[in-house]
């Protein structure tokens, strides 16, 4: 019913935004020429900073993202949901369920935060460009179209800030809680059996994943690059043919288009937040499913199942829950 209800919202909004961009084309077109690589310079704060029509629309689609969470949840979570909190409980919990077995269940309460406000952050800006009148109203400026926002991600500084932040949050969580002896070990320790392989081989291994360890160094190190231009290319690209097609054809030709880039931004999002928790997960993730078999192990499956159970007393394998249950047991043993 929740999913349904979600179908149903995000298929209204659609609708007037399909309808206001139409009839905005009738009353400000949008301009058909190629799409700056760089954003615009609007002012500058002091000497050295320079604020663009990019900056300025993440600022504001950030606020928005905050309002529209706040306002679907509501002041004071209920018990009983309303639709808004209804889509946002759902939306976190797909997440979680998603999350979850990446970077493991230690540390997804402490990283599901984050990773939330990054896919929401990235799903609002990657959509912005399908807004009315986002690069299509600004002003003429030495021949050239300036419009007053563009879309975050199709300036390749937004893209890039957002990789440096995954990569400082990358760096906080492995070595908060796997640690640099973990990452160290992972990255340039020796993987063989000591007692299985004679010692020259265990050292000649050695100096073989030392040399594979500093290869993998400079990938991690380049994943702020593919990060950032993944994303900045989809983005742009989008960007630029929405532009082109309205060019062509200002009604009815972006139409369809609009439905791709939709796609497109969802999925950029998603595949963004979801490397993010991969690159963390492989490291704070390791060697949880063993701990999780080795230290569960129990010499009697009925008994940990009903000790699981509420109203359980006691632990192990010998943990019951009332009487009844252990006279059952004894006529099966």
């Amino acid at each position: 019913m929740v999913a349904a209800a979600v179908k149903r919202a995000v298929l209204f909004a659609l609708l007037p935004l399909l309808v206001l961009s139409i009839c905005l084309q009738i009353v400000a077109p949008a301009p058909t020429e190629e799409v700056s690589r760089q954003a615009a310079d609007l002012f500058t704060l002091g000497r050295h900073i320079t604020v663009t029509n990019s900056m300025v629309a993440g600022w504001l689609l950030a606020v928005f993202a905050v309002v529209a969470v706040r306002l679907a949840v509501g002041r004071h979570p209920s018990a009983i949901p309303s639709r808004g909190q209804a889509a946002v409980e759902l939306l976190m919990e797909k997440l979680q369920d998603l999350f979850r077995p990446i970077v493991g269940s230690r540390i997804l309460p402490h990283i599901f935060p984050f990773l939330l406000t990054l896919f929401l952050y990235l799903l609002v800006t990657n959509l912005s460009g399908l807004i009315p009148g986002v690069g299509a109203i600004g002003w003429g400026r030495d021949g050239h179209f300036l419009p007053l926002l563009r879309p975050p991600n199709g300036d390749l500084n937004g893209t890039f800030a957002l990789a440096l932040i995954s990569f400082g949050a990358w760096l906080y969580f492995v070595f908060r809680y796997a640690g640099p002896r973990a990452f160290l070990q992972d990255t340039f320790g020796n993987k063989a059996d000591r007692q299985s392989v004679p010692f020259s081989i265990y050292l000649f291994l050695g100096s073989i994943f030392l040399a594979v360890g500093a290869v993998d160094v400079i990938s991690i190190l380049f994943r702020v690059v593919s990060l950032s231009f993944r994303l900045y290319g989809n983005v742009f690209g989008g960007e630029n043919l929405i532009s082109r097609m309205t060019g062509l054809y200002g009604y009815l030709m972006p139409v369809p288009f609009y439905f791709l880039e939709l796609l497109i931004g969802i999925i950029q999002a998603l595949v963004f937040t979801l490397l993010t928790a991969v690159y963390v997960g492989l490291l704070t993730g390791h060697g949880e499913d063993e701990e999780q078999l080795g230290g569960s192990a129990c010499p009697d499956p009925i008994g940990k199942i009903l000790d699981d159970r509420p109203g359980a007393v006691g632990h192990g394998p010998e943990g019951l829950i009332s009487d009844e249950h252990r006279q059952g047991r004894a006529l099966a043993k």
